[in-house]
């Protein structure tokens, strides 16, 4: 197959599964690439996600390094056959990349966590606070690139509101619901817009309130989307050099645990519906 310009993160994500089978198999680059009749140099872009590979060559690479776990097997055939052109790609070259690959990444996933301590999560804004966000970190953007991302986040809340919505569940500190991004108006709809959203079976809103004592968790914001299998699960942070994929599994049960401590301690959800009503009322 030719050379990608571009890849994308879940390009990227299969290579380096697939070296993980490799390093797990304890075989170099060159060994995996005799077994596919080709040289180390395709074979190092296959794991880099430069160059793509079959459905039937991973299943052979997977029966060389004795990997059993059929599941696993079975989703990254599924990727590497994946030739989805998903709604994202009419924004390639005019929003950053990270932006596409987290809209492909949730069109893929088969269910979404969040935690937020100051904004209010993505998947829950309304345009006004979207736009309010967007104009502020970027106060020189011009309007027709504000409104390009504007939509695009707006157009990524399909994975929650299309008939066969994947389940959410986000946590949100009092913190993000009581800073006013608009004024006084816009932060009232966006609060009942979330009142609104939490109303579906599949959405799941709980409060983490100021008056939690011993709280001490406000680093673990995070973004979690789930695999179809646990192994390919993924967190996305935003950190001072721009937004990150993270998949080691390591670091995927660090979140998962942060996630259910998190959780733990927050006001169940018609608790946390009373709350967010409350607070729309003081407005």
């Amino acid at each position: 197959m030719a050379r990608r310009k571009e890849v994308t993160a879940r390009q990227a994500r299969l290579g380096a599964e697939l070296r993980k089978l490799r390093e797990a198999a304890g075989l170099k680059g060159r060994e995996a690439a005799e077994l596919l009749g080709t040289d180390s140099a395709q074979m190092s872009q296959i794991e880099f996600g430069t160059a793509g590979v079959s459905g039937e060559r991973v299943r052979r690479l997977a029966a060389h390094y004795a990997c059993t776990d059929t599941a696993l097997i079975e989703a990254l055939v599924a990727m590497a056959g994946d030739r989805t052109h998903g709604w994202w790609e009419e924004y390639r070259g005019s929003l950053p990349n990270s932006f596409l690959d987290l809209s492909e990444l949730e069109h893929h996933a088969t269910c979404r966590w969040d935690v937020d301590f100051l904004h209010v999560p993505g998947l829950l804004q309304t345009e006004e606070y979207a736009r309010a966000l967007f104009s502020y970190v970027n106060p020189d953007f011009p309007e027709s690139e504000l409104e390009r991302r504007v939509e695009h986040r707006m157009r990524r809340r399909v994975i929650i509101e299309r008939p066969d919505a994947i389940p959410y569940d986000t946590v949100i500190h009092e913190a993000a619901l009581r800073i006013r991004v608009g004024d006084r108006a816009a932060t009232r709809t966006q609060l009942s817009r979330i009142l609104e959203l939490s109303d579906a079976a599949h959405v799941s809103v709980r409060v983490i309130p100021f008056e939690l004592d011993a709280f001490a968790g406000a680093g673990s914001a995070m973004v979690y989307a789930g695999g179809p299998v646990p192994q390919l699960d993924t967190v996305v942070r935003d950190s001072p050099n721009g937004t990150v994929f993270i998949d080691a599994q390591a670091q995927l049960e660090r979140f998962r645990t942060l996630f259910r401590r998190v959780k733990a301690v927050s006001l169940e959800p018609e608790r946390s519906r009373d709350f967010i009503h409350k607070l729309a009322k003081e407005l």
